[in-house]
């Protein structure tokens, strides 16, 4: 075999050896696939957000509420980039994040009913700033069934923020 036919299948081989050692790399860089944007939760009291997807980028803010509501607006390899709800934005890594809803009351006050219906019974006065877990979000009716502690009750999607507006969540 000519010597340049050799030289040139080496050098193809080589390309494809080394090709196929960057094809896993590739595959498990890829996002999440999961909807962008959607709502996840904190998984623990203290969480660094960055200001780019990786450890070298500067903490720009730190959490320190386990569960509280966060917004997925962009994905890369491990790292999201979500909001808060006061319009704060960076980069945590996924494994600091839980895909169970929460919600955060941003009104001074949210009032608990024992039936999504504003005449029924009320079960509690939430205020502003804490932290509960949404149940379900049924199509029949624009209401949540919202858990705070050891209080579960009904309230109007208003005054709180961890959900979309006509999302339903059963």
């Amino acid at each position: 075999m000519p010597r340049m036919i050799r030289k040139f299948l080496r050098r193809f081989f080589a390309l494809v050896i080394l090709g196929s050692f960057g094809a896993p790399i590739v595959a498990s860089a890829q996002e999440s696939g999961l909807p962008i944007p959607r709502f996840v939760a904190l998984r623990s009291d203290k969480v660094h957000l960055r200001s780019g997807p990786g450890l070298r980028y500067p903490k720009v803010w730190i959490y320190q509420r386990r569960n509280m509501p966060m917004e997925v607006i962009s994905e890369f390899d491990t790292w999201r980039k979500v909001r808060d709800w006061e319009g704060s934005e960076g980069w945590v890594h996924q494994s600091l994040l839980l895909g169970s809803r929460h919600v955060i009351v941003t009104a001074d006050t949210i009032t608990l009913y024992s039936a999504a219906d504003e005449n029924a019974r009320k079960i509690a006065l939430i205020s502003s700033s804490v932290i509960g877990k949404i149940e379900t979000c049924p199509r029949a009716v624009d209401w949540c069934q919202l858990q705070f502690g050891d209080f579960e009750g009904w309230a109007p999607r208003q005054g709180y923020w961890g959900v979309y507006d006509g999302e339903y969540i059963e």
